[in-house]
């Protein structure tokens, strides 16, 4: 760390000592804001937690804004990918108790032969029966709204949203990304008249942006709800790719700050570290909204509190989905040094975020290094809005309530009974197949292909020891009770949460196990009925389910209108819709069965066996 940071460092502890700084007076019913930024890492910000080179992408309002709250140098995501990040914070649940850990898009997996190990099956959409975020407020006077991208499958409309626009806005696809830039007169994207840093000798005036409908919409959201507590849900396509941006002026900047022609050479930008001119252009358009929203919030009154505008009244949480996404294909999109890894990883860079949050009470320009998660955002919110949920529900939820560290009353999470929080834990059982824990300064891995762990020190008093997790520490006799501890814990979390692990592989050609047998399946009487008849000879199911299939097929349907309760409606681009139902099972483990509704047309059964093989049956239609 560079030594101006620990003079900050040191300034910023002081700052957070209770008392010292002057807490703003309470309101009711606050306005709820969650701006949050697709695969932005950790260090793609100006300044914001920037170690080793300085971040060359220029994000002056998101300085701003940390410069009116609290920036929490230690916070993380809920999984190292968007949809179950996304399902995280909108339920307040673990993406592993709501087996909903990737985007998989409903697909049946399809391991290769030389893998042991295959990944679970899962939905391509949120369980509707979940009580959302979205729920909650609005049964306490909120008007909900969620703009850009939503990822749960169905509609955001489904999930307890009022007012929904899932557009991309201007982070569509383009014709040619070195020249098709918006001009004055775009039908789509008109550059605006106003003027937006940056500013330099070319553009001495700032420069103009293409309209986006995304934060244009979720800008008339506030100025149409103003008049009652809201909940604005503002979710960025960016910085996500595909790498383009339709602002010729900024992109021109950064090819200038870069050093690289302008315009760019066609093909994939392949120049290592933080030297994507698109990369750039985007993150700095992603500041350029935030910076409109916060304007928006400063400068309107608030109707319900005379005399305070609504940025006095409104609480904004800062923060990404997921670690930064390095590389696609062949184009290096930027660079998490020093965290190790990136999105569809739980290393640190895969689940580190940034993470800042304003609103009443929270002492202006703080910063904190205790561990939070994305997954304390619902208990958190229900804590400043005052709002009631069952007991059930709250029993629910896996966050924690981090009020007094925001309100600097506090320098460590508790639960409800006082108790520090010292560990949470991630699971991924996809690609590298690996959950992970983080308890004080230790970070330990399982990796479920070959049953073994890895161990990290990030820290040692405070101090950076290892984050880059170079040093695997696992087969040092010193760390043997950490690794036990650790271990212990993770597994725990997991078993808690009925965490769906890896599968065997039924066509692992060097399989050592046997394998249940599938040998047909029959329909009942008028087609109510589906049974699966397994060899007696070979192992029992122990874990049984059914899919349901619309009657679409390839053309693509859209089934039933989405409801709460039972999940009839399911969208894959190739085969309709597909929904995941426990089936019973009979017959001493060897017969599976389950109802089939008059609006399935198809099913196929998953059957787990009694030595974690998973099998799929073939897709089977009524008689």
């Amino acid at each position: 760390m560079k030594p101006n940071k620990l003079i900050l460092l040191a300034l910023l502890h002081v700052c957070l000592l209770p008392g010292i700084a002057p807490l703003r007076a309470a309101v009711e019913k606050p306005n709820i804001v969650i701006f949050y930024v697709d695969d932005l890492g950790w260090q793609d910000l100006e300044k914001l937690n920037d170690l080793g080179d300085p971040c060359p992408y220029e994000t002056p309002n998101v300085i701003k804004l940390a410069e009116m709250g609290m920036n929490f140098s230690q916070g993380y995501s809920p999984a190292p990918t968007c949809a179950p990040s996304r399902a995280g914070i909108i339920t307040g649940q673990h993406p592993a108790q709501l087996r909903y850990t990737h985007v998989t898009g409903a697909s049946i997996p399809k391991p290769k032969k030389d893998s042991e190990f295959q990944e679970p099956f899962l939905g391509a959409y949120l369980d509707l029966d979940h009580l959302t975020l979205a729920d909650a407020l609005k049964q306490n006077g909120y008007r909900t709204g969620h703009y850009g991208k939503w990822h749960n499958g169905l509609n955001a409309s489904a999930f307890g949203f009022e007012s929904v626009n899932q557009t991309r806005g201007a982070h569509r696809g383009m014709g040619d990304r070195t020249k098709d830039f918006s001009t004055a007169k775009d039908r789509k994207y008109p550059l605006s008249k106003e003027k937006y840093p940056p500013v330099s000798a070319d553009f001495p005036d700032g420069i103009s942006y293409p309209y986006d409908e995304l934060t244009e919409e979720a800008l008339k959201f506030i100025k149409d709800n103003k008049e009652g507590p809201f909940f604005l849900n503002l979710c960025h396509w960016m910085v996500h790719w595909p790498m383009l941006t339709r602002n010729g002026e900024l992109l021109e900047y950064y090819c200038k700050k870069l050093g690289q022609p302008f315009p760019p050479k066609k093909g994939p930008m392949t120049l290592e570290g933080q030297q994507n001119p698109y990369f750039a252009s985007m993150v700095t358009t992603v500041d350029w909204s935030l910076g409109r929203l916060v304007e928006l919030l400063k400068t309107t009154d608030d109707p319900r509190n005379p005399g305070k505008k609504l940025i006095e009244t409104t609480y904004l949480f800062f923060t990404s989905d997921n670690g930064g996404a390095e590389l696609k294909g062949k184009e290096i999109l930027s660079d998490n040094y020093p965290l190790k890894g990136g999105k569809k990883k739980v290393d640190e860079g895969g689940v580190r975020v940034p993470l800042v949050v304003v609103g009443p009470g929270i002492p202006a320009g703080t910063q904190t290094a205790t561990m939070v998660n994305q997954l304390d955002f619902f208990p958190t919110i229900l804590e400043l809005t005052s709002t009631e949920v069952s007991a059930a529900d709250r029993a629910k939820l896996s966050g924690l309530d981090v009020t007094p560290v925001l309100m600097g009353k506090a320098d460590e999470v508790v639960d409800a009974n006082g108790k520090k929080r010292e560990s949470l834990f991630w699971h991924f059982p996809h690609n590298q197949m690996r959950a992970a824990i983080r308890k004080g300064d230790f970070k330990l891995y399982r990796h479920f292909q070959t049953g073994t762990y890895s161990l990290y020190r990030l820290y040692k008093n405070g101090a950076n020891a290892d984050i880059e997790e170079q040093e695997d520490l696992s087969a040092n006799p010193e760390y043997a009770g950490v690794i036990k501890e650790l271990s212990e814990e993770l597994n725990r979390n997991l078993e808690e949460t009925h965490a769906e692990l890896p599968h065997r592989n039924p066509g692992f050609k060097d399989a050592t196990l046997p394998c249940a047998k599938i040998k047909g399946i029959s329909f009942g009487k008028q087609g109510a009925e589906a049974t699966l008849e397994l060899d007696v000879n070979a192992p029992k199911a122990v874990e049984a389910y059914v899919l349901y299939y619309d009657g679409s097929g390839d053309s693509g349907g859209h089934g039933s209108k989405a409801k709460k309760g039972p999940q009839t409606d399911f969208k894959d681009p190739a085969v309709g819709y597909r929904v995941k139902i426990p089936a019973s099972i009979g017959n001493g483990g060897h017969a599976v069965s389950a109802p089939v509704p008059a609006e399935v047309a198809r099913v196929q059964f998953i059957v787990v066996d009694e030595n974690r093989y998973c099998l799929y049956s073939e897709v089977t239609g009524k008689p």
